[in-house]
């Protein structure tokens, strides 16, 4: 990421958030922009830029935490989350996320790339990834 990605990434983050959670007031993502935005600048986090130089995907790590795995609509289902994932993944021995549970497509995509859940509530799931199995 270089620092001038950032509104990028909050476009980015924000859009995704809204499509994927319709189930969550659209407030509360409104309400945590200014959070997010400084935790991002915190993270580590490695970006899929198009040939334009647009962030149109991102994944975010807080240690081995996934904070966060975005790609924009236009460019799902091309493997770019996969590939920030495995950038991740060549990175680290051991991955976490939280997911929520109506999420049914993170779960899958999760489930698909290699991760387990964990622990999970009515809400959410925690899933895990380790290197060594």
């Amino acid at each position: 990421m270089k620092p001038t990605d950032i509104d990028n990434i909050m476009t980015v983050w924000l859009t995704a958030n809204l499509e994927a959670h319709p189930f969550i007031d659209s407030k509360y993502w409104y309400q945590n922009v200014s959070a997010v935005r400084n935790a991002i600048l915190q993270a580590e986090v490695y970006c899929f830029v198009d040939n334009l130089d647009q962030v149109n995907g991102f994944i975010g790590l807080q240690g081995s935490y996934i904070a966060g795995l975005f790609v924009t609509k236009h460019y799902r289902s091309q493997h770019i989350g996969t590939t920030l994932l495995n950038i991740a993944k060549e990175k680290h021995q051991v991955l976490t996320i939280n997911v929520y549970m109506k999420n049914q497509a993170a779960i899958n995509f999760y489930c698909h790339n290699g991760f387990n859940i964990t622990k999970h509530s009515d809400i959410e799931a925690e899933m895990t990834w380790s290197k060594i199995k």
